[in-house]
């Protein structure tokens, strides 16, 4: 209880700090800095309780999902070569460093009785919505081009290409979702550093796409998340993914290619991301 309190208190001093740095910044006091910018570190069990997930099974699917706190120095993430902004904590120099884990299994049959209601094969996480004593907690990213993750991918061949990496802003309703396709280049299970150009989400609206012209309001992004949507493609099969820690950049803080904005392929809908978990 305690913890969960410390928490709600220093997201409403964040808020408070970020609302005069506004301030500073519109009177020219201050230059809108550069420096990526961590949004989310998973390194501690404390962190992964700052998390939602859920699957298919939430609502009469048969996948399983499991997102919890691994620090097996076989698959430790290595030193940091997305460049982190310190200031938001790292862990303990007494604790083991270790990652959050995203793992089950996918499958596309539901229970009985909810065949032609439903359709199985999805399961994702997000970060939880953030309340403070002055209204929301959120991320102004509107200084930077680049979201970053650090990640690593294992699980069955055939689920790695069904990942989607999903943004909620600020908005009039809950169920608009910016999505891109998370693609990787390792295929060993080896952590890897992905950055995808926020121009290139599209953004979806109850998992279809929108296509009148929109902008995303990276001035208040709400959550940031990652979905596995078998069941788009018919994909079956045990999935892990890997996530270290997710940041904002610039140009000079790209140190491999980014995924290309031209692949405009969102899913048909995370629904576990659409109702309360």
């Amino acid at each position: 209880m305690m913890s969960r309190l410390r928490a709600y208190l220093n997201r409403s001093s964040r808020v408070a700090r970020d609302a005069t740095a506004r301030v500073l910044q519109m009177q020219g006091a201050e230059q809108r800095s550069r420096a990526p910018l961590t949004l989310f570190t998973l390194h501690t069990p404390e962190a992964i309780k700052q998390y939602a997930y859920g699957c298919d099974a939430d609502v009469g699917g048969t996948s399983t999902v499991h997102f919890d706190f691994d620090d097996d120095p076989a698959r430790a993430p290595p030193g940091p070569d997305i460049h982190t902004d310190t200031s938001t904590g790292t862990s303990p120099d007494n604790q083991r460093r270790g990652a959050a884990r995203f793992h089950g299994v996918m499958r596309l049959a539901v229970r009985p009785g909810y065949e032609q209601r439903i359709r199985g094969g999805y399961a994702g996480f997000r970060n939880k919505f953030r309340p403070t004593l002055f209204g929301e907690l959120t991320d102004d990213v509107s200084n930077h081009r680049f979201l970053a993750l650090r990640v690593r991918v294992a699980g069955h061949p055939r689920t790695r290409d069904s990942y989607f990496v999903n943004v909620q802003t600020e908005g009039p309703t809950n169920d608009d979702l910016w999505q891109h396709r998370l693609y990787f280049t390792r295929d060993d299970g080896g952590w890897e550093d992905v950055f995808i150009p926020f121009d290139g989400f599209v953004m979806t609206k109850a998992g279809t796409i929108n296509t009148q012209p929109v902008s995303m309001l990276r001035e208040r992004v709400r959550s940031v998340g990652i979905s596995l949507l078998g069941g788009n493609a018919g994909v079956e099969g045990p999935y892990e993914l890997g996530i270290e820690k997710i940041l904002a950049v610039n140009e000079e803080d790209v140190t491999v290619p980014p995924l290309d904005s031209s692949i405009r392929q969102p899913g048909q809908g995370a629904q576990w991301e659409r109702g309360p978990i």
